[in-house]
């Protein structure tokens, strides 16, 4: 098995782990000089955070950890092609490559409405591989949505429902 698709399980683990908690199942793992540095799952619910996208807490958490907020070095494996938001981030961040699962055709900003990763008006660029365990990632998110529509009164889908 690759190395992206072994970081890529971690991130689904994430978006699994957020959908057990109610939250849209989105993970995210940082990859710096081959160890893993930050893992983590969307919380805007659980926070009352509009912000609280798995890829900014992995950021935060990662910049932490390494002790400076320039991650040049980083790869972000994220389980969804990232909003404006994230890869803004992950612009000012100065990520070196991110590596997403399923394209976002309402929000995707790394290619399927804008392309904040090479945009040559902007100062940095980072490196994009997308389709890693596409299939996976698009079904958790089809699943979880499906089943928030089917079970509005009984609350949340579980994990074991997802």
């Amino acid at each position: 098995m690759d190395t992206d698709t072994v970081y890529m399980r971690m991130a689904l683990d994430e978006a699994l782990l957020a959908a057990e908690k109610g939250e849209v199942p989105i993970g995210a793992v940082i990859v710096c000089d081959g160890a893993v540095v930050a893992r983590a799952h969307n919380t805007r619910e659980i926070d009352t955070d509009p912000t609280a996208h798995a890829e900014l807490i992995a950021i935060r958490e990662a910049s932490r950890k390494l002790g400076r907020w320039r991650l040049s070095d980083c790869t972000v494996y994220a389980t969804l092609e990232p909003c404006p938001m994230c890869a803004g981030a992950m612009h000012q961040a100065r990520i070196e490559r991110l590596v997403y699962g399923a394209p976002d055709p309402k929000a995707g900003a790394v290619g399927t409405l804008y392309d904040l990763s090479n945009d040559e008006r902007l100062n940095h660029r980072f490196s994009v591989t997308s389709g890693i365990l596409s299939e996976e990632s698009s079904t958790i998110l089809r699943q979880f949505f499906g089943k928030l529509r089917t079970n509005r009164t009984t609350g949340p889908p579980s994990v074991d429902e997802v």
